[in-house]
């Protein structure tokens, strides 16, 4: 399969685009193997060191951080890449801007930790882990906000650079105690946090030298970006919640060492995703700057076939070698991770189709039937897997969300051809996934 599907990948990959997009998208997907494979060096560094039950502790706080990120970005870093792109000269207010959205955040969490001491048992994790995962937020949001900033403004390598950078930096970090085994979930996620940190630092002094302007607040501009901004935040929202809340529902009803489990599967399930993910972040920005519809029909299916070529082998090996994967990266007591991460694969291949086909419906300003779509898909998520949990585990957990996401790219494909198909009936308007 794997010997025919391949050559029909990289011809329509040719197509896809000019140069420069495709230096952008091998450099960038160059990195993030990169990146992938030292996040996974440090998940094997992390759970071999705390087990189960500690990763699963350092897990859920990591999802406490990022849907707080998911929750407060109100799609920013995505309306600030757009307007910068379009003008250069917005870069100082734009800085000015995330800096107070970031001092803000800061506040709100203080708030959140004071109101979780009177009220714990709202808290998933507590003590010194919660005010690592509160503080989280913030620094999550100054470093998405700066290397938003930096693909408005064409620095696609210094992004890359310092994606891989903050990486290695956390990699080294957590390996000196991990060394001598002096590792806790607080250390070891408190040096995350410190990588993050130094991440979004790093960004910051890369736009200095792009602008070197003083920076200002613009409450002008900060309406333009959040009326931009809004309804991709919602739809980024809900779709991430799809993507993370089963695995708190998991804590929640099934325990640490459970979500230690499904933890590892989902880890494994996102980096199948990595050439999606990069191409559809590359895509949506050329799709934008295109003026011809059928320009733009012709780029999107052809990157939709790309993807749906090159995925296909990587969920089907992947799941063929999930358990010899899990048992010499994780050791055998991570071994109830690999009938999760099977039954993700389905799923997961039209989820990375839907990553790349949407850009699309993005391009022409996130239409509101997607929001309304992920909001659906959400409130379905949560209500079978209240049923799926307590009877399947954490495999009924895994078929819940394969099913979502299934669900998603029905919704987008019908949407894609509806808005294309009935404006121009001749043409092929939406990816056409049978040829």
């Amino acid at each position: 399969m794997k010997a025919v599907v391949q050559p029909v990948a990289v011809q329509l990959w040719r197509g896809v685009a000019g140069t420069e997009l495709r230096r952008d998208v091998f450099e960038s997907y160059g990195t993030r193997v990169l990146v992938v494979a030292v996040t996974f060096a440090t998940a094997v560094v992390i759970a071999r060191e705390l087990g189960p039950s500690g990763r699963g502790f350092y897990a859920v706080a990591a999802a406490v951080g990022a849907i707080g990120v998911q929750f407060s970005n109100l799609g920013l870093h995505l309306s600030n890449t757009y307007y910068v792109a379009r003008d250069r000269a917005l870069l100082p207010a734009l800085i000015g801007n995330t800096l107070a959205v970031v001092i803000v955040a800061c506040v709100v969490a203080v708030l959140t930790g004071v109101g979780l001491v009177f009220w714990p048992k709202l808290s998933p994790v507590h003590g010194t882990l919660l005010i690592l995962a509160l503080a989280s937020v913030p620094v999550g949001l100054a470093y998405l906000f700066t290397q938003g900033l930096l693909l408005g403004v064409n620095e696609v390598r210094a992004y890359n650079q310092i994606e891989c950078g903050s990486k290695l930096l956390v990699l080294a970090l957590i390996c000196i105690p991990a060394l001598v085994h002096l590792g806790t979930v607080e250390l070891f996620f408190g040096l995350t946090l410190l990588s993050a940190l130094v991440g979004f630092f790093w960004a910051l002094l890369r736009l200095r030298r792009v602008s070197t302007e003083p920076l200002e607040l613009s409450l002008a501009v900060f309406r333009q970006s959040i009326s931009t901004g809004i309804n991709a935040y919602l739809i980024l929202f809900f779709g991430f919640l799809v993507l993370r809340i089963d695995l708190l529902m998991v804590k929640h009803m099934l325990g640490v060492t459970e979500a230690g489990y499904y933890s590892i599967s989902q880890v494994l399930a996102e980096n199948t995703m990595m050439f999606p993910v990069v191409l559809g972040s590359l895509l949506f920005p050329k799709l934008s700057a295109l003026k011809g519809r059928e320009e733009k029909l012709q780029l999107a299916n052809k990157a939709v076939l790309a993807t749906a070529a090159l995925m296909l082998p990587v969920v089907v090996i992947g799941a063929l070698a999930a358990e010899p994967i899990i048992s010499i990266a994780f050791g055998r007591s991570f071994l109830p991770a690999v009938a999760p991460f099977v039954w993700l694969m389905p799923g997961t291949y039209f989820l990375g189709i839907e990553t790349v086909m949407v850009q699309l419906l993005n391009s022409e300003g996130f239409p509101s039937v997607i929001v309304v779509a992920w909001i659906a898909d959400t409130i379905i998520n949560v209500g079978l897997n209240l049923w799926a949990i307590p009877r399947y585990g954490i495999t009924g957990a895994s078929i819940v969300s394969s099913a979502c996401y299934f669900v998603m790219f029905l919704i987008v494909l019908a949407v894609v051809w509806k808005r294309n198909h009935t404006r121009q009936p001749a043409a092929a308007c939406a990816p056409n996934l049978s040829a």
